[in-house]
């Protein structure tokens, strides 16, 4: 279970930072979805900074499990809101959304079984 916990988390934590460096940049692809969902482009960071937040408390769940089980379920329901923001628009391009829960689901699923409710 050890090696799960730790493959799927650091894969997480890749792909869920890889996102946030994006929005971090200001890089073309965030700021189009952002559009497209109409989000006020003022709010790329902070959308980034969520990210890259719940990437560190991934990582640093680690160390410290409680940390990255809040990390988890805070990257759960970020994706959460991504996925009411697809909707909301009427977007039906869904894949993206979709491999970022899954991963960050299998993340909190082996931190779960690996650590519990510790």
């Amino acid at each position: 279970m050890f090696i799960a916990y730790v493959t799927v988390t650091i894969l997480a934590a890749v792909f869920t930072g890889s996102a946030a460096g994006f929005y971090l940049m200001g890089h073309d692809y965030p700021k189009a979805q952002m559009k497209m969902k109409r989000l006020p482009l003022s709010w790329g960071p902070m959308l980034g900074g969520l990210l890259a937040a719940g990437t560190l408390g991934l990582v640093a769940g680690f160390a410290v499990p409680l940390l990255g089980l809040l990390a988890a379920i805070g990257l759960e329901l970020y994706f959460i809101g991504a996925f009411i923001a697809h909707l909301r628009v009427g977007s039906r391009k869904l894949v993206g959304w979709a491999v970022f829960f899954v991963t960050e689901s299998a993340a909190l699923a082996v931190h779960l079984g690996y650590h519990g409710l510790s």
